[in-house]
């Protein structure tokens, strides 16, 4: 089994329960996790014998595109896109992070951790 992180993803999105959230928007970071059976790509050298973690990015990407009310329904989305266009995944474990969430003080991050 191998694991393949795609870390500090960064985005502008438009998630939150707020108006002023859905309309202003807010940084986001994201961190993927991937496991699965890497081994063949391991002795192939081939791209087609591995998991593209470019084409994971654009799946990241696209859903972080679409707004949501909750960080848990963006997760959830993530991991639904990216097991359905990778069957040979394992798991796939997600955070999505809204920085300096509007919470009336002063905080650098609020996250939502999932995993499928």
């Amino acid at each position: 089994m191998a694991l393949i992180e795609l870390e500090g993803m960064e985005f502008y999105a438009f998630h939150g329960h707020f108006e002023v959230e859905k309309i202003a928007g807010n940084r986001f970071l994201v961190n993927l996790k991937i496991e699965a059976d890497l081994s063949k790509a391991g002795q192939t050298d081939k791209l087609e014998d591995t998991l593209d973690y470019q084409k994971a990015y654009l799946a990241v990407k696209v859903e972080m595109a679409i707004p949501s009310d909750l960080l848990e329904h963006v997760c959830q989305r993530i991991i639904t896109r990216i097991k359905t266009e990778y069957t040979e995944i394992e798991k796939v474990t997600i955070r999505v992070s809204k920085m300096n969430p509007p919470m009336g003080g002063q905080i650098e991050k609020v996250s939502v951790t999932m995993e499928g």
